[in-house]
């Protein structure tokens, strides 16, 4: 059985939650609750290309908001 999130010839999605983690998701699963599609079906490369561009703070936003004194 092949690893569905390695797939080469796959299709995927990229995923965002809130705290602006992002993820390559099969496009056949289902999206899991508290996460939105940022990139419709396409193949693995567009989608790991959009990540690697979008994606350049790993810190989740809340720690983001915490280290510049914003947190509530």
């Amino acid at each position: 059985m092949t690893n569905p999130f390695e797939d080469a010839d796959g299709t995927y999605l990229v995923l965002v939650n809130d705290e602006g983690q992002y993820s390559l998701w099969p496009s056949f699963a289902e999206v899991p609750a508290g996460w939105q599609v940022k990139v419709q079906e396409t193949d693995r490369q567009t989608c790991m290309d959009y990540i690697n561009e979008h994606w350049t703070d790993m810190r989740p936003n809340s720690l983001i908001a915490a280290m510049d004194g914003k947190a509530s």
